[in-house]
């Protein structure tokens, strides 16, 4: 009698899972294509994370290359070089933060006290074209921008200044780097929170105007915590891309006069692996990489949940 119920009971759950993807077959042909993409892209390559272990051989393939165990992990980890990786890599994207993160949320707020929807809509067309140019193409820009005879060099000596190396001095490189960054992407990242303004009320602003609140007050009490949601979640997911951000800029900007600062862990791995051919050791140093980030967005996660009622799970 209970293996009958049992039965049922599956017979109509699976009915009803079945009426689900009937009711909505059209999100999951939308659905299908990106997560083709994700498995293909993401989740497929993940088996060649094996060569980490293996001292890798082309002619033997993944499974028959010869098992090594942590032997890359330890010569990472023991080589003298580690430390000046993590510490450029931790710099570049901790002043990135510091700087980029909350440079699109100024942006957006500003945007939002502007009166004139033509200036404003002229604004943010102009805010968005960076991110449409192609890395490659920026970085070209910004190369020919800080060249001893660029534009920026121009700008100074027509001051009173000196012309200045700017991508061969390795102090210069992060200031370089953080404002690529920002010209970049300032525009295209605050389309996330002017749409979270959108959604706030007006009713509380007109309330606040009663009040007597001012325009500073009316940010400060209704605007940032109507949006804080927003944040939290984009800054979760920037804290967990803390390792990964930027390496193509860094690769198409740099110099090995430049390493000094501008040297970091996805450079390094794609210097060691695809330059010198050391794929088994690349692999490890890229591993290493990714464990750092999962450990940082699920910290960064678990301080949002404890301290607010906003989290990615």
């Amino acid at each position: 009698m209970a293996d009958r119920m049992a039965w049922r009971s599956t017979g109509t759950a699976t009915t009803k899972f079945l009426k689900k993807i009937e009711k909505n077959w059209q999100l999951l042909v939308i659905l299908f294509l990106p997560l083709c993409y994700y498995i293909i892209f993401h989740y497929a390559p993940m088996y060649g994370v094996l060569i980490a272990f293996k001292k890798f051989s082309a002619r033997k393939g993944i499974l028959a290359s010869d098992w090594i165990g942590l032997k890359y992990f330890k010569k990472f980890l023991t080589d003298p070089y580690f430390y000046k990786l993590v510490r450029n890599t931790l710099m570049l994207n901790l002043l990135t933060l510091i700087f980029g993160f909350p440079a699109p949320i100024l942006f957006a707020l500003l945007l939002n006290e502007i009166k004139s929807n033509a200036f404003k809509r002229f604004v943010q067309t102009a805010s968005y074209l960076p991110h449409f140019i192609s890395t490659v193409v920026l970085c070209g820009m910004v190369v020919k921008f800080c060249e001893v005879k660029g534009l920026i060099n121009d700008i100074f000596e027509l001051l009173g200044g000196k012309r200045i190396g700017f991508l061969q001095d390795p102090k210069y490189f992060r200031t370089i780097f953080v404002l690529q960054h920002i010209w970049k992407s300032l525009g295209w990242n605050a389309i996330i929170y002017i749409a979270a303004l959108t959604g706030i009320a007006p009713e509380l602003y007109e309330s606040a105007e009663i009040e007597g609140a001012n325009r500073f007050q009316k940010i400060y009490y209704i605007t940032l915590p109507g949006i804080s949601p927003t944040i939290i979640m984009m800054l979760i997911l920037r804290i967990g891309n803390l390792m990964n951000l930027g390496h193509e800029v860094v690769m198409l900007l740099y110099n090995s006069m430049l390493y000094e600062t501008a040297d970091i862990i996805s450079t390094y791995v794609y210097r060691r692996g695809l330059v010198s051919g050391e794929y088994s050791y690349a692999t490890a140093v890229g591993l290493v990489n990714s464990i750092v980030s999962l450990i940082l967005v699920t910290a960064a996660n678990a301080v949002s949940r404890r301290f607010s009622e906003t989290s990615l799970w």
